[in-house]
């Protein structure tokens, strides 16, 4: 996890408005809004990260509800697109949500064929290296 995170601080690319990093108060803001409890490994990943900016992923952010990667909007217009309630988005890409499970498991949930794949990664931690630090 510190190598990754590590990784990320070094790709972190410069943005005109940075994102800030949330607090613990506000994830339990964000699972009030979302009825659901948000995964340890998955706050930590917000808790540390979620001002990073790389690549052509944008993982969701909890800080700045006006953003498009804003964890409510992108949960809302996940699940409306059929991901299962019970998922979390990390991630849109295109028409398919990378999500974290309820055990912190990241899944790819296919907007084309409306399923959760066979991709799966152990962790956000996991994903993050083999995913968003190859994009």
């Amino acid at each position: 996890m510190e190598e990754v995170i590590e990784q990320l601080r070094e790709a972190n690319e410069p943005v005109p408005v940075p994102l800030e990093l949330p607090d613990e108060d506000l994830l339990v803001e964000i699972e009030e809004q979302l009825f659901i409890n948000i995964p340890f490994v998955f706050k930590e990943f917000l808790l540390t990260v979620s001002d990073v900016v790389y690549g052509s992923l944008e993982p969701v952010t909890v800080t700045d509800p006006q953003s498009h990667t804003y964890l409510p909007d992108v949960a809302a217009n996940a699940w409306d697109a059929g991901v299962p309630r019970d998922l979390i988005p990390l991630c849109q890409d295109g028409d398919d949500y990378y999500c974290v499970e309820e055990d912190g498991t990241v899944v790819l949930w296919s907007g084309e064929e409306e399923i959760v794949t066979e991709d799966s990664w152990e962790s956000v931690w996991h994903w993050a290296r083999d995913v968003w630090l190859e994009s």
